[in-house]
């Protein structure tokens, strides 16, 4: 099993940054991509970010230049630095870690956290 614990949401200003971590626990050498996804209001949630064990970085068109997401294997942590942030941000961001076994994914989640950037 894998335990995932996002904190760094909060209240931000239009325009502002904000940091997002996510500490991984338990199963943890198994673990191969790490996401960032968000669900705003009223909108199915969206992968934001991914980023493979090697290094390998992903994100939707909307945040490409706002936003970069790194990781540390030794520490077992995975970060989100957002940075100019809209108020279209707005959601709750969850962690996420895939482990592969025996061909199969299988998908863990933190329990979630909030953002508000307000205009």
């Amino acid at each position: 099993q894998v335990q995932l614990v996002e904190s760094g949401g909060g209240l931000v200003q239009a325009g502002g940054s904000r940091r997002l971590s996510c500490q991984a626990s338990g199963v943890t050498f198994s673990i191969g991509a790490m996401n960032w996804y968000r669900k705003a209001p009223g909108k199915r949630r969206e992968l934001v970010a991914g980023i493979t064990r090697a290094g390998s970085t992903t994100y939707t068109d909307s945040v490409k230049g706002r936003f970069t997401i790194s990781r540390d294997n030794a520490k077992n942590m995975v970060w989100l630095q957002m940075n100019s942030l809209k108020p279209e941000d707005t959601g709750v961001y969850y962690c996420n870690a895939v482990r592969r076994i025996i061909g199969n994914d299988i998908n863990y989640w933190g329990q979630g956290t909030q953002v508000t950037v307000s205009s």
